[in-house]
């Protein structure tokens, strides 16, 4: 007999505001009695999700149950900043890419988790606002993020990846800023909004016969007889497997102890803005621009559900603690305005509606926390700070594992390794932050 009593629970800091756009959902239905099912998913993010779907497609009629200690849309999946990148992204590297080969294999698996998504919302009949296909930039602002930008257009080159260099001009004529020198305009990544797709796809497997139970967190996970017990507030659901989609809360779940690293990022989101703003304010109405420098300010602009409004992301923080305070949240707050004004001088006076703060879950070398931990139980965790597209392979690279299909994409997923041991604390916290800090300071103007 396996038992596995979880130790902590989802904390997560600040309204989500990509889902406070959206329309309430309807109201949660918690699970209140003991059920059999053929599979249990615990977590409702983006692996949890792409794991209910392929399961779904694999096995038509199956009885799958997806758990979640919070609602779709609340947690880490509705509070990133939208982006699902195709190339390579290592948010540790200075200039995202590596060795030609191992970029390619990832451009190979995130295209995988994209076009799953795209075909997910478009059988599910979900908006375009969703997901799209739309492409990004690497906006830089200084000379050092205009050399990474060269240096990052000949890695594409190298790769046969298709890519346009924007001047100052381009960038003032797609954004509506005078700040940046210069950008990367790539055509293949896809921009979400990830409240609505979640809360989408949520709703699409609903639909066709997925039972989803919302603020039922699982406290104890046990395995009696070559089966699973996941036990609830109020109810159990027993099933011969189980998908583990909690990202860095698998540690919770006592597994990758030490070998998981908890960092968090923030966002703030202005008002609407009002129509002789949008005018004065020019450019395109949607676009994405992640920082030439990884350790700088991620922006988009959007307009749709909520009215056209700018999303400004930057700053990290590693807290083992998987919690943080209003306190941390309200000081950031100050940088993200010097952040937006900066970039936009003539919006100076419109004021942020939401602030928040998001989990990420890295590894020290870039490994997922995935496979078959114990058995029946497989794990699709860690997604070393790419969730919307590392987090959607690794469902569905777990459902196929789960299911004894031996697909591409677990055997890519396998190949990744597992994740190296942290230091002991305080070490950790004082290693990790003094590296954050130095890269911050180090990013200058990107910030």
């Amino acid at each position: 007999m396996t038992s596995v009593k979880v130790r902590r629970l989802p904390k997560d800091t600040g309204p989500a505001g990509w889902n406070a756009l959206l329309p309430p959902a309807d109201e949660p239905e918690p699970l209140e009695t003991a059920v059999m099912a053929d599979w249990i998913i615990i977590g409702a993010g983006f692996a949890g999700l792409a794991a209910a779907q392929r399961l779904r497609q694999i096995g038509p009629g199956e009885r799958i149950i997806v758990l979640d200690a919070v609602r779709v849309g609340e947690g880490p999946a509705g509070r990133n900043s939208g982006f699902m990148i195709d190339l390579p992204h290592d948010l540790s590297s200075d200039n995202y890419g590596g060795s030609l080969d191992a970029d390619r294999l990832q451009i190979a698996v995130n295209r995988s988790a994209i076009d799953f998504a795209l075909s997910t919302a478009s059988s599910f009949g979900m908006p375009a606002e969703s997901i799209a296909r739309s492409g990004k930039i690497n906006a830089a602002a200084t000379d050092k993020g205009l050399k990474h930008n060269a240096d990052y257009a000949r890695h594409l080159a190298a790769l046969g990846e298709d890519y346009e260099l924007l001047d100052a001009a381009a960038m003032r004529e797609r954004t509506g800023s005078d700040y940046y020198l210069g950008g990367l305009y790539t055509p293949n990544a896809a921009m979400l909004q990830p409240a609505m797709f979640v809360r989408g796809v949520a709703e699409g497997l609903k639909l066709n016969g997925v039972s989803i139970h919302e603020n039922t967190p699982v406290l104890d996970l046990t395995r009696d007889g070559g089966a699973w017990t996941a036990t609830t507030p109020k109810g159990q659901v027993t099933a011969p497997k189980v998908i583990l989609a909690v990202n860095g809360h698998a540690e919770s779940f006592g597994f990758f102890r030490r070998r998981l690293a908890h960092v968090f990022t923030y966002a703030s989101m202005t008002r609407e803005l009002s129509l002789d703003e949008v005018r004065r304010l020019g450019g395109l109405p949607t676009w994405g621009a992640t920082p030439a420098d990884p350790m700088g300010t991620t922006v988009r602009r959007v307009s749709g559900a909520g009215g056209d409004r700018i999303v400004v992301r930057n700053r990290f923080t590693y807290d083992a603690s998987m919690e943080i305070s209003e306190m941390r949240i309200a000081r950031i707050a100050g940088e993200h305005d010097r952040s937006f004004r900066a970039r936009f001088p003539e919006l100076k006076d419109v004021p942020m509606e939401y602030r928040w703060g998001g989990r990420l879950c890295l590894s020290l070398n870039n490994a997922p926390a995935f496979g078959e931990i114990e058995e029946g139980l497989f794990a699709a965790c860690c997604q070393n700070g790419l969730g919307t597209a590392k987090g959607t392979f690794a469902g569905v690279a777990a459902a196929d594992l789960a299911a004894g299909r031996n697909s591409t994409f677990t055997q890519m997923q396998l190949s990744a390794g597992t994740p190296s041991k942290l230091p002991p604390e305080p070490f950790a916290w004082l290693g990790a932050t003094a590296q954050i800090r130095w890269k911050e300071l180090r990013a200058g103007r990107e910030l």
